[in-house]
Order: structure tokens, then sequence, then C-alpha cells
């Protein structure tokens, strides 16, 4: 399986070549939708972009795991995670109806 990671960089040059602009307005531009999205989640806020999916903070309670070095049981505590959810369209699409 092939891996590919999209950059910040990667993006910024996208929307330059989409909309024209020199290449640091478009890395301002990413920059702050990252920004915005990332005080949006710290907020507890969900942020949905329609036609893509919705990120949202969820909640996970403490369980117990095990070290898988040693053997040891450990208790993983409470957590906050990220979680995303794509839309409709979104996994029409990646399925290929």
């Amino acid at each position: 399986m092939k891996k590919n990671n999209v950059t910040r960089k990667e993006l910024a040059e996208a929307v330059s070549e989409k909309l024209g602009y020199p290449l640091s307005t478009c890395s301002d531009i990413v920059d702050s939708f990252f920004d915005s999205l990332k005080s949006s989640m710290l907020d507890g806020t969900s942020v949905k972009l329609v036609h893509f999916g919705t990120f949202s903070i969820r909640d996970k309670n403490p369980r117990k795991g095990r070290n898988p070095r040693t053997g040891e049981t450990i208790t993983i505590q409470q957590r906050q995670i990220v979680s995303f959810r794509p839309s409709k369209k979104l996994r029409a699409k990646i399925n290929g109806s």
C-alpha cells in the first residue's frame, strides 16, 4: 500500500494554482483555515464541512490496557480524541458508488 501524505505546502500550492494568488498568500489562507479548525475543536465545537465531513471531539472513558513489551496491566486514563465522520457524498466517492 502506497503512503502519500498531503502537506500544508502542497495544499497551499494547489490553492495557488487554482486561484492564481501568490504562494505566500495561499500559505496564509491554509494556515488560517487550520487555525480556525483547531480553535473551534479546542472550544468543544464540532466543525462540519459540507460535502466533506464533520470533525468533532469525543470523550473516551478510562479502560484497562496492557503494555505489550512487559505484559504489565495498566489503566489508560480518560481522554478526548478527534473524530472524523465523512459525509455521505465523500463515502460514496471513496466506495466507488
